[in-house]
């Protein structure tokens, strides 16, 4: 049992959300450019394996109602989001151009390219939603 002062261990983020004004065209973006596949999809989101985590993609306004799960499997409190937020991508170093090359195909804008201290470099651009997201080369972080 762990110290009141300190709180157990955590193994890593296993979930990321963006929400959608827009699922069909959400799911377009996702699985046209940047190649994902969906997981899981109905009315309410999408789930897209990226790596050892899952991107879930909400249609806003859908999620604001407490979900019972059928079975007495419990229930998953309401959430809901809206404005522009932010989503890291991992990338191996030798692919950023082509990302590059693969963007500029879809007319996606590359809004910033930024190098870091240790060689990682970051390419930043908005879905249709305008989230701001980002493919970034290993180095950024000690963990990454």
């Amino acid at each position: 049992m762990t110290s009141p002062h300190h709180a157990p261990p955590l193994g890593g983020v296993i979930e990321s959300v963006l929400y959608t004004a827009d699922m069909k065209r959400a799911r377009h973006f996702f699985t046209q450019v940047l190649g994902l596949e969906s997981h899981l999809e109905d009315e309410r989101f999408t789930a897209y394996p990226t790596g050892n985590t899952m991107l879930l993609v909400f249609q806003q306004g859908q999620t604001g109602e407490t979900v019972h799960l059928p079975d007495d499997m419990g229930a998953i409190p309401p959430d809901d989001g809206e404005g522009r937020q932010h989503l890291a991508l991992a990338i191996p170093a030798e692919s950023l151009d082509d990302w590059e090359v693969h963007l500029a195909a879809h007319g996606i804008a590359i809004e910033g390219r930024t190098r870091w201290p240790k060689g990682s470099v970051s390419l930043y651009f908005r879905d249709p939603d305008d989230h701001l997201l980002e493919l970034v080369t290993p180095g950024l972080w000690p963990n990454y």
